[in-house]
């Protein structure tokens, strides 16, 4: 009998201790903060393509190697480093006209081929890519901009985001009659991304006649903030 009072008395403590823990549990909060900074773009990044078509495999090839020689020419001339220019890309495809109920009829090759080139002075993007279309590339994709050194810019965003989560939790604390005791986790997210601007896309037919219209804009960076806090 004794035994059995002892043990009652033993998980009467225990839930009691439980219960005392629980309560004594401090309270927290999470949330998260932003901050954006923009600034002018100092790097370019366009796509130059030449494609070709023959009837033969090595007169597509040859045709398109010709072009492309040019092109890169052109690139050099331009100023860009050897560092800057890079062929992404390389192909030679059987061109089929279809026909209903019919095999597909050979009709000819078509070679295609893609350098990626970083302008390091985008105020020249616009006569650069003029000239590319000169020499013979007939695709063109981007630009894409970007900044070359994004750090200093992302600390400020950084800074900024911590400042604002730390005045929401005194906000928030002060709300609920609580105050800030001290911060728990941090953790971090980012997103850079252009604003909008003109894009040059697709196959250019027709030699340009006077500089493309290239509007670098300005490059937003966003840092989120993520932080733990407990309060008491």
């Amino acid at each position: 009998m004794k035994s059995r009072h002892l043990a009652a008395a033993i998980a009467a403590a225990m839930a009691a201790t439980a219960v005392s823990a629980q309560s004594a549990a401090p309270a927290t909060l999470n949330l998260a903060a932003d901050a954006e900074v923009q600034a002018t773009p100092d790097i370019a990044e366009i796509g130059a393509g030449v494609m070709t078509e023959a009837a033969e495999a090595q007169q597509a090839l040859s045709a398109n190697a010709e072009r492309m020689s040019r092109v890169v020419a052109a690139i050099r001339k331009a100023g860009v480093a050897d560092r800057d220019i890079q062929t992404t890309g390389l192909s030679l495809q059987p061109q089929f006209r279809y026909e209903q109920n019919r095999e597909p009829i050979l009709t000819g090759f078509r070679a295609a081929n893609r350098v990626q080139v970083t302008l390091r002075d985008t105020k020249n993007a616009g006569k650069i890519i003029d000239a590319l279309v000169r020499e013979g590339a007939n695709q063109i994709d981007g630009p894409n901009f970007r900044i070359s050194n994004p750090e200093p810019l992302l600390d400020k965003a950084r800074q900024e985001a911590v400042r604002k989560a730390r005045a929401r939790a005194e906000l928030y604390a002060a709300a609920a009659g609580l105050r800030v005791k001290r911060i728990t986790s941090i953790s971090e997210g980012q997103d850079m991304r252009p604003a909008p601007m003109p894009v040059a896309r697709g196959t250019m037919a027709m030699e340009a006649k006077a500089d493309s219209p290239i509007v670098p804009g300005e490059v937003s960076m966003t840092v989120t903030v993520q932080m733990g806090f407990e309060l008491e």
